[in-house]
């Protein structure tokens, strides 16, 4: 279930992420940096880069391949970036946790892309990896992002001060869980 396709929209479905989408992460996240600068830490120019996107995948993959991440990308008609989710930090045992990260492009913000693909990652964060829980945090300010956690059943459990360094400052964010089921750890 996990390596599955999933549509979202008629011209967006979700995949999982290959190195071969390094050249189009380059493309949407150059096309979305100033979009996205309020929320993201400062990169070095080499991250716009086909190669730094290479690089950053070849971890996460890496990440994938060990059962500690998830990384998927939506991808348009064409087959582009045009986005990215991704389950972190994946724990088992006791805990059955991950931690959420994501950004659509932005030519396609704020309809309803992230959502629908918060919502699906979650069915397959529980269904597919077997986790209890999944936690996401966000800037204070980024009320866009809290809108999606909270459509997509996450609470607020805290704030955490100067918890990233975003945007060249210490911020701090709103953390949010969802829990996804209360049976006992799977295997």
């Amino acid at each position: 279930m996990t390596d599955d396709i999933h549509r979202l929209t008629a011209d967006v479905r979700l995949r999982p992420a290959t190195l071969g989408d390094a050249a189009s992460f380059a493309e949407a996240l150059t096309r979305s940096r100033a979009h996205m600068r309020r929320w993201e830490p400062v990169r070095p120019e080499e991250f716009y880069t086909p190669e730094g996107q290479a690089r950053r995948l070849s971890g996460l993959l890496a990440d994938r391949d060990a059962g500690r991440a998830m990384p998927w990308v939506l991808a348009d008609e064409e087959d582009r970036v045009v986005g990215a989710m991704t389950l972190a930090s994946i724990e088992r045992g006791p805990f059955r946790n991950a931690r959420l990260g994501y950004w659509v492009d932005v030519g396609r913000a704020g309809r309803g892309l992230a959502t629908a693909a918060v919502g699906r990652v979650c069915e397959v964060a529980r269904d597919g990896l077997g986790l209890h829980r999944v936690e996401a945090g966000t800037v204070v300010d980024n009320t866009a992002s809290q809108r999606v956690l909270a459509k997509c059943g996450f609470e607020q459990i805290g704030t955490a001060p100067r918890y990233l360094h975003i945007d060249g400052r210490w911020a701090d964010h709103r953390l949010f869980q969802r829990i996804l089921h209360d049976g006992p750890p799977q295997r």
